[in-house]
């Protein structure tokens, strides 16, 4: 796929998604990295559901860490994993009292050392809480950049690289939204609604729907 094609295509992305933007509710960064956390293999209705009732109580590490454990499990008991889930984020929120005076870390590296927190989530949070240029890599964004041949890659590691190689540079910041939300609505695991697709003719899915 060619340059001014790639271009194009995040043009057209653009105007029927004109503001890209997560479906998971938050108001500052460390609910954003809460809700992220939470959002492993759940869907993000199911964690708004949980954090609606979660963040009036408690939206800071001191609020939450206050809870414990078997309080918070209480809050999120409806998502997948949730006692996993409670057990790292009572530890990452323990770790951004102690070591970034409960301040949620601008760096991936500091980010990926906080307990559930991985690459995908630091990505996530430093593109949608502090504007950085990443790309979090999830299966609607593997889906689409390999179907389309956008930044084809073998896994996501690699697909994240060819984005950051091939997104042209003014949607590099909004590119990860773009695709999540068109990988969720349009461009579906099962059957890609082709009919309905504003980059259908400049997509390279050789097995396209009617």
């Amino acid at each position: 796929m060619n340059k001014q094609k790639r271009l194009e295509i995040f043009q057209r992305l653009a105007e029927a998604i004109p503001n890209p933007e997560t479906e998971l509710n938050y108001s500052n960064p460390f609910e954003l990295l809460i809700a992220v956390i939470l959002s492993a293999q759940a869907t993000d209705k199911g964690v708004n559901i949980a954090t609606a009732k979660l963040f009036p109580v408690a939206n800071t590490p001191e609020a939450i860490y206050a809870l414990g454990e078997e309080g918070l499990k209480e809050y999120i008991k409806t998502i997948g994993l949730f006692n996993s889930k409670a057990a790292n984020i009572i530890k990452t929120c323990k770790m951004l009292i102690d070591l970034h005076g409960s301040e949620i870390p601008q760096t991936r590296e500091a980010l990926e050392a906080l307990p559930g927190v991985g690459r995908k989530t630091a990505n996530v949070v430093l593109n949608t809480a502090f504007g950085q240029p990443t790309m979090a890599v999830d299966t609607h964004i593997f889906r689409v950049s390999n179907r389309t041949k956008i930044a084809p890659g073998k896994n996501v590691l690699e697909v994240e690289k060819n984005l950051m190689k091939f997104v042209p540079k003014e949607y590099i910041i909004p590119a990860h939204h773009l695709l999540i939300l068109h990988g969720r609505y349009t461009c579906t695991a099962r059957k890609p609604r082709c009919g309905a697709c504003c980059i259908y003719d400049l997509c390279e899915y050789k097995d396209k729907t009617e």
